[in-house]
């Protein structure tokens, strides 16, 4: 059972990826990683670095993917970010949130961009 979710989770993130290139983002990095936390795509949109997390679910029994983004991970994404930031020399960047919904339906998906997700506080 992990194995199916986690091959979910990477056909979500591979999906978040196409759908974000073809609506105008410019795909930074994925997958970064930092002590405190694992940020699925780093891109640009415009004048924008969005941290964007991938969520992807087959069912909601468990709620909206948006809804498993706690104040916790919200928390390590923004330290994780800011650990970017400062490494690229680029703490003067405009930085957005976002969350990517991946929803498997049948053979089909469902993909919802929320931009502004969250704040850094």
């Amino acid at each position: 059972m992990p194995d199916d979710r986690n091959a979910l989770g990477h056909q979500g993130e591979k999906l978040a990826l196409s759908y974000l290139q073809t609506h105008g983002f410019s795909i930074i990095e994925t997958n970064y990683r930092t002590k405190p936390a694992e940020i699925d795509i780093i891109a640009k949109d415009n004048d924008f670095i969005c941290f964007i997390e991938v969520k992807t679910r087959a069912s909601l029994k468990k709620g909206l993917p948006k809804e498993s983004v706690t104040y916790s991970k919200q928390k390590k994404i923004i330290i994780g970010a800011t650990y970017y930031l400062k490494k690229t020399n680029q703490m003067n960047s405009k930085v957005r949130f976002d969350v990517v919904e991946v929803f498997k339906k049948k053979d089909t998906f469902d993909i919802n961009l929320i931009r502004n997700a969250f704040q850094s506080q």
